[in-house]
């Protein structure tokens, strides 16, 4: 965490009635740790990254610190307005970026609307910039801000969308990198880093977060879920050439389009066998809920480099009451990862970061003993896209203790766990 920090902690933000956000420099910017509002260090802070977003949020009041007594303060009227309301502000970082401290806000009415699924980061401002409590969990650059012009991107992405028109996977993939601007389907048709290959309609759990598919009434889906299952064909059609093309390129199975790719595992089988008669190089990966173990044992038997395991919490309880499975639970999990590295194969966890849950000690205890029985080689510090306030409450959090705060949190697994790899992304294995 060797990046600038700012000479003082710097202003809280507001949002005003007409959206224009703006500083308070009477109230120095506060942080939230689960249900906790925290004041932030000085090395927790860095300039808001490039390609990051600031987000008003709708029936929050912002909460800040009054740099002279030290007190939480409720902001809820505009200081240069009086009776006028204000709204509080987060920040979304740019990928491989992980938050330290929550956006620290206050409902305005019990009942708000769960916020859209996104990442919530503490924000303020001084000496004429945006500064966020996070760090950069990742040197690789795959998703950086500005890789590629909006003209290249569609230019490269119309070319290959007529070269292959009856492919139905990569057709899928154009409206995902010209209309929602998705970085993993922009790589693919750049012929950069780690390709998409989504392949399941269907899903196997109900999650809280889920990116593609949402109760109606609830917050919006990001994005379309993919509707049909694409051919072993189709699907090397796409990942040969990318692997061929690409320097340790990457493809991947089980995107935010698509819902549980093992419920697809004769597809997947019979595509990572095509694929690797025609190519070694390359790593091709799976991002899973690993609920399967039997088809995780046959993707690793057919050629299945690396997986990423998603997880919430290393707790059954709060891993049920996030997923809401359908047939499998918290040990399915551990044994899809005992099975892969069985095969002497790559597992990361796609570790969803929380602060305030978990640095919570009682998680804390739940995953070291997670890894220390599974033995997964890398964990990739993932913002959960969540409002924090819905998913505390979904899953029926209840802290065990002080939470270690993030920084400690991930020294003491590095000191514990020495062989264990830290970062954002899937990572290359050839």
């Amino acid at each position: 965490m060797d990046q600038e920090h700012p000479s003082r902690i710097p202003h809280l933000l507001y949002a005003n009635e007409q959206g224009e956000i703006c500083d308070l420099p009477e109230l120095t910017m506060a942080g939230r740790s689960g249900r906790e509002f925290v004041a932030p260090k000085l090395e927790s802070l860095i300039p808001l990254p490039e390609g990051s977003e600031l987000f008003v949020l709708d029936d929050r009041f912002p909460v800040g610190i009054d740099p002279t007594c030290g007190e939480f303060v409720h902001l809820e009227q505009d200081p240069s307005r009086t009776g006028r309301p204000v709204r509080a502000v987060a920040a979304f970082m740019a990928p491989a970026h992980t938050a330290i401290h929550l956006a620290a806000f206050e409902k305005k009415i019990a009942q708000a609307p769960p916020l859209p699924l996104f990442a919530y980061a503490a924000v303020g401002w001084l000496e004429d910039r945006f500064w966020v409590c996070g760090f950069r969990s990742d040197a690789d650059r795959r998703q950086e801000p500005g890789r590629f012009s909006s003209s290249r991107i569609s230019k490269a992405t119309n070319r290959r969308l007529k070269e292959f028109p009856e492919n139905r996977l990569i057709q899928h993939l154009g409206k995902c990198s010209l209309t929602y601007g998705c970085p993993a389907a922009v790589n693919y048709f750049m012929d950069s880093w780690e390709a998409p290959l989504p392949t399941s309609p269907v899903c196997n759990a109900a999650c809280i977060g889920c990116i593609s598919l949402q109760p109606s009434g609830c917050c919006p889906a990001t994005q379309d879920r993919i509707k049909f299952i694409p051919s072993p064909e189709e699907i090397a059609g796409l990942a040969i050439p990318h692997l061929e093309r690409v320097e340790h390129g990457v493809v991947s199975f089980g995107q935010g389009c698509e819902g549980e790719p093992l419920l697809q595992s004769e597809t997947i089988e019979r595509a990572i066998r095509l694929i690797r008669s025609r190519t070694n190089r390359g790593t091709i990966n799976l991002n899973s809920n690993s609920s399967l173990p039997r088809e995780v044992a046959r993707l690793a038997e057919a050629g299945l480099d690396s997986l990423r395991v998603s997880l919430n919490s290393a707790q059954s309880e709060y891993h049920r009451r996030y997923y809401r499975p359908k047939g499998f639970d918290l040990n399915s999990v551990k044994e899809s990862i005992r099975t892969m590295k069985g095969f002497a194969r790559f597992v990361s966890l796609n570790y969803f970061i929380l602060p305030g849950f978990t640095d919570d000690p009682g998680e804390f205890a739940a995953l070291r003993k997670l890894l220390a029985k599974t033995g997964p080689d890398f964990i990739q510090l993932r913002n959960l896209n969540l409002d924090p306030d819905w998913y505390l409450d979904e899953i029926g959090f209840s802290a065990s203790g002080p939470p270690m705060g993030i920084a400690a949190w991930l020294g003491t697994l590095k000191g514990e766990f020495p062989s264990l790899r830290f970062g954002y992304f899937n990572p290359p294995l050839r």
